[in-house]
């Protein structure tokens, strides 16, 4: 059966951060508002294991609040060479599966970007202009900047309850905070989280060797808080159950706590579950959208007419929507033109693996942002000159990690795992285990790209989305570098062993533990419809009634977790949406 649905002002594809915060906006601006959502309604308090060891297996391991491949998955190839297969297990491609997207098990580092970041085309130019590049890096301005975003990365930590410590505010340093951090107008809204044992040793060790740790911001709430949109939030309780769960304390900054519980107040919003969104619909001239065609749960496809249409899915369902629904030219590698699926980046991730003895590191007591930092080394916070490299990454100490399931690969290089040996070793290692983790910058290449698979189709007899992607020698220089302040920061710690990983040293995996969830790109923003797909307010330069919000954006990835500047976008493009949009449509250009 094929019904059409009464029309809206807005059909919003996604209820994660980015369409949760969207619908907010425009609602309370009076627009009649319609969010489609793939997966499930549930409740903020939903997938948090009331039983531990139960849980950690249903939730950490098999990861029961995710989308699994079954119902749809990706392929993946490191060059064209290849034929690109799908990946049949859960892998590095953590999507959600209920209101509230990912966000609602994200681990809740909730960080800004550099300002760097946003220009580092020219950047590059002005500060680095005699420095070749790696053959064929893709290194572009995003078309707005740090100033832009940051009244709206302050709402949005407002909203989010999150918690941390200044470094910058109105250009004036603050201490304890991070000295490299753009300017902010205001303190976090709530305090920083207390720190870790391992924190507390890795602050030490990096202020004796003169650099700059700071507590990062967390989505975990460090104080009681009452957010603008009026709903009651409960500070974290450090249970250790955050990245792959829900929260059940109210303490965890997700759409489901701090935006959703407001939005459903609302009678001109309406939210449709379990419905699966299959493209938006063009209008005969080509030049806008009319709506969004869906399936329902009982297998019927329905038809939401609207006057604008905002893709806020995951990164990569965001470019897969854009491909299904034919709008925009996709990239083409051979030739190098085309936009759609051009500018895919990843994260570059090097790590340390530290063994102490009777130490009490207590990994239990934890949260997924629970992490001390250093950011000398990231982004373009230090000279690059003569190092044939762009980038860098922020270094932290992480507790983040305390569930036994997930750690029971940490033990010495080796040891085997089983057995009596692994035993012994992980009755140690348990307590005495630190990780060090340096979570880098990406800058995409003319080689790495999104597109639809021609073999592979899903349920509903699409293509799937096939990734093309290989680490850069951009990544790989940059990445060996901050290896190296990784080793260095380990020998100055006192541990009894360690071992540095640099994930770039071997050809990327999706199937790899440890590497980053933060695919980004495919569909940037930038002030060239020659290599952006959207234009400085996230509207689509071939149709101009079509918005695509969330990390699908990003010209490049800083050297942080993407959520926060997304939302910060998110709320920069419904800015624009209200005041400018809805009194003269057509494509924004100021």
């Amino acid at each position: 059966m094929t019904y059409t649905r009464p029309k809206a002002d807005v059909v919003i594809v996604g209820l994660g951060w980015a369409g949760s915060l969207m619908a907010e906006e425009l609602t309370r601006a009076g627009l009649n508002t319609v969010a489609i959502e793939r997966g499930v309604w549930e409740e903020a308090n939903k997938n948090y294991p009331p039983s531990i060891a139960a849980d950690e297996l249903r939730y950490g391991a098999r990861r029961e609040a995710l989308k699994p491949p079954s119902v749809e998955t990706l392929t993946f190839r490191n060059n064209p060479r290849q034929t690109a297969l799908p990946g049949r297990d859960f892998n590095i491609w953590q999507m959600g599966f209920s209101v509230g997207g990912a966000g609602k098990h994200w681990a809740a580092n909730a960080w800004r970007f550099n300002p760097s970041d946003f220009i580092m085309a020219t950047r590059v130019k002005e500060r680095y202009h005699n420095m070749p590049l790696a053959d064929g890096l893709i290194v572009q301005d995003w078309g707005v900047t740090y100033d832009d975003l940051e009244a709206h990365y302050d709402r949005w930590e407002k909203i989010a309850g999150i918690a941390g410590k200044a470094g910058v505010i109105n250009g004036q340093a603050q201490a304890g905070g991070n000295p490299f951090e753009g300017s902010r107008t205001d303190e976090y809204p709530t305090p920083a989280m207390a720190r870790s044992h391992w924190n507390e040793k890795f602050r030490e060790t990096t202020e004796k060797m003169g650099l700059h740790p700071f507590p990062i911001p967390a989505g975990t709430l460090g104080a009681p808080y009452t957010n603008p949109l009026g709903i009651n939030l409960a500070p974290c309780t450090y249970c250790g159950f955050c990245g792959f769960y829900g929260c059940g304390n109210w303490s965890k900054s997700s759409p489901n706590a701090c935006v959703i519980p407001a939005l459903v107040m609302r009678k001109n919003f309406t939210l449709l579950t379990e419905c699966t969104v299959l493209k938006a619909e063009k209008a005969p001239d080509g030049k806008t959208v009319t709506g969004v065609t869906f399936k329902d749960s009982d297998g019927n496809v329905g038809f939401q007419p609207a006057d604008i249409v905002v893709f806020s899915a995951y990164q990569l369902d965001n470019v897969r929507l854009l491909l299904l629904s034919q709008i925009g030219t996709p990239y083409d590698p051979a030739t190098r033109t085309g936009t759609v699926g051009r500018g895919y980046n990843y994260q570059t991730m090097s790590y340390g693996f530290l063994y102490y003895q009777n130490e009490q590191m207590n990994p239990f007591i934890s949260t997924g942002a629970l992490s001390t930092q250093i950011d000398d080394f990231n982004g373009d916070n230090f000279d690059h000159t003569g190092l044939g490299f762009i980038g860098g990454a922020g270094i932290q100490a992480l507790s983040d990690q305390g569930t036994p399931i997930s750690m029971t690969d940490r033990v010495p290089t080796g040891t085997k795992l089983w057995g009596s040996q692994w035993k012994k070793a992980f009755q140690q290692s348990y307590q005495n285990y630190a990780k060090i983790q340096g979570q880098g910058t990406s800058y995409s290449h003319v080689d790495a790209y999104l597109s639809l698979d021609p073999t592979y189709k899903d349920s509903n007899g699409q293509p799937l989305l096939r990734m093309t992607f290989d680490y850069n020698d951009n990544d790989r220089r940059m990445s060996t570098f901050v290896k190296g302040k990784i080793e260095d920061i380990c020998q100055q710690s006192g541990a009894k062993s360690w071992e540095t990983v640099s994930f770039p040293d071997q050809a990327n995996s999706p199937m790899r533990g440890y590497d980053s969830s933060h695919t980004i790109g495919g569909a940037v923003m930038g002030l060239d419809p020659a290599t952006s797909v959207l234009n400085r307010y996230q509207q689509c330069w071939d149709v101009h009634n079509l918005f695509v919000c969330g990390a699908s954006s990003y010209p490049n990835n800083g050297g942080y977790n993407p959520t926060g500047t997304l939302s910060a976008l998110t709320l920069w493009t419904a800015k624009a949406i209200i005041n400018d949009y809805i009194r003269q449509p057509g494509l924004l250009t100021r």
